[in-house]
């Protein structure tokens, strides 16, 4: 059994920066695959980012390519989402998500949740 806990959300305004973080315990993070959803209001958790067990291999939904990125440090036991500028549009409760297959990251599974962070993006 894994719990994950993330931190980080906040309220910032478009065009910033957040670093949202999940660390883990009961077990390491090294053995699964680890990934970023989001869920805005009135809308259904979408996918957000995915990284392979070593961080090797990654996934990233179109609307946050070449914004938001995926790390991990494995010794630290913690998931990282780096999320630069920001629109409204990402408004939304982030949750970090644990894979027990390490190299799913295109048709990720969430086997652990955490409980959300709430990440709020101003105009």
């Amino acid at each position: 059994q894994v719990q994950l806990l993330e931190s980080g959300g906040a309220l910032v305004q478009a065009g910033g920066s957040l670093r949202l973080s999940c660390s883990a315990s009961g077990r390491a993070l090294s053995n699964y695959a680890m990934g970023w959803f989001r869920q805005a209001p009135g809308k259904e958790r979408e996918f957000v980012a995915a990284i392979s067990f070593s961080g090797s291999i990654t996934n990233y939904a179109d609307p946050v390519k070449g914004r938001f990125t995926i790390s991990r440090d494995n010794a630290e036991n913690t998931v990282y989402l780096q999320m630069n500028s920001l629109k409204p549009e990402d408004t939304a409760v982030y949750y970090c998500a644990a894979d027990r297959a390490p190299l799913r990251v295109r048709s990720f599974v969430g086997n652990y949740w955490g409980q959300g962070t709430q990440v709020t993006v101003s105009s």
